[in-house]
Formats: C-alpha cells, structure tokens, sequence
C-alpha cells in the first residue's frame, strides 16, 4: 500500500485518528503524523472510519464472512469515494477483519464524539450490510442492536431504523415511532418529527459524498407516512 494513500486517508480524520478506533487503523495503516489533525467535530473521515470498523464486528458476529457483504461494502464505498480509492480502502478493511474488535471502547469513543444524526446514520448504514443477501440474521441484528445501544441510541429510534428495513403495515408505524392506535393527528405529527430528525441536513457536515444514504433514510419516512395514509385513507 502506497505511503501517501495512508497520509490520505490519515489527513481526512479528525477525532478518530485517536483511541481505540484510531488503534484498529493504526493497525491497518500503520502511523503517520498527527500534526494539524482535528479533534472536534465529526467529518466525512471520522464517519467512513467509524462504518470500516463496524462493518468488520459485523460481519465477525456469526464467525462467517459472507461475500454478500463483503460486496456490500465494497459497493456502499465505490458509491461514496469511488473505484479507485475504494480497491485500496478494501485493502485496509481486510486487515481490520484479522483483528478482535474492542467494541466497547470503540462505541465508548464514538458515542462520546460523533452527534447523535451521524450516530443514527451508522446504524442505517450496518442495517443495509445485514439484509445485503437479502436474509434475516439474528447474530448480526443483536450486533446491531448492542453497538445502538452503546452508541446510546434509544429503542425508538432503533426500532425506526429497523423498520425501515422491512415492508409490513406494522414497520411503518415503527418508522414514524408510534403505535398502530395512534390518531391521525399524531400520525401526521408523528411524520413531521421524523422528516426533521431524518432530514439530510442534519448530516451536511459529513460531506456531500455521504448524502446520498440520508437521502435514502428521510425516502424511508416517507414511503411509511404513505403506507399508513393509504390504509387509513388520510387525505
């Protein structure tokens, strides 16, 4: 791997260069200078970094590494970064994969660092490896919940993001986290929090190149709302 790929994707961190995420990728990196680094506010490098490191626990969670989500992977970041830096970014996740996770101090570090829109954009983006084969997996989804609730994540807000995984009536309400004897008014109040919470905008500071999958999350709520509107008949 060419020196001054690390110093790329080294250059793009800011908090997560340090502790223990920054100690899986030092390992697959291996160290560069630290000088001029931020330390503050979540950046496209702090995100992308965080998805290589839980990406792996995830699919270490059954003990079988599936070439499914291996392409998952490799496709969510052609479609962030590109072919070309995406063929050397897999070469580091494969070394991330050889290590134990300390899952624990990694969620620590990330919960205290990373605003709660990017935290929830995580656990959207780990759902889309999970159901990448187009199966339910109940090793990695308890993964998926543990690593929600040590990023802090509360139940309502993970049961949303898990329904909008799924296709039933049912997973709508969850979606807009209401329950299905809710009224119609708190449906439509319900919609309006959701659109908010979920609004692209909330993770503009992440970069353009991840906006894509926010967009897709905030369709999400909105593919619910019109779910429960055409069953209920709400004009």
């Amino acid at each position: 791997m060419a020196e001054n790929y690390k110093k790329w994707i080294w250059g793009t961190l800011g908090w997560a260069m340090f502790g223990p995420v920054g100690a899986v990728l030092g390992y697959a990196l291996g160290s560069v200078s630290t000088k001029n680094i931020r330390n503050n506010r979540t950046g496209g490098g702090d995100f992308l970094s965080v998805l290589l490191v839980l990406f792996a626990a995830i699919m270490k969670a059954d003990g079988i590494q599936k070439k499914s989500e291996l392409n998952y992977v490799k496709q969510f970041f052609v479609s962030q970064i590109g072919i070309h830096d995406t063929k050397k970014l897999m070469q580091v996740f494969k070394k991330i994969l050889e290590q134990d996770i300390p899952l624990n101090d990694v969620c620590s570090q990330i919960r205290s660092k990373m605003d709660e829109p990017s935290r929830l954009q995580v656990i959207h983006v780990l759902f889309g490896l999970s159901k990448s084969d187009g199966e339910i997996h109940l090793s990695e989804i308890n993964k998926i919940k543990e690593i929600a609730n040590l990023l802090g994540i509360s139940e309502l807000d993970y049961k949303s993001i898990e329904g909008m995984y799924k296709e039933d009536l049912d997973s709508a309400f969850d979606v807009l986290g209401i329950q299905k004897e809710s009224s119609n008014i708190e449906i439509k109040k319900a919609y309006r929090k959701m659109a908010n919470k979920y609004h692209p905008d909330k993770i503009a500071h992440l970069g353009e190149e991840f906006r894509e999958i926010a967009q897709n999350k905030f369709k999400s709520v909105s593919e619910a709302y019109n779910k429960i509107k055409k069953d209920r008949n709400i004009k």
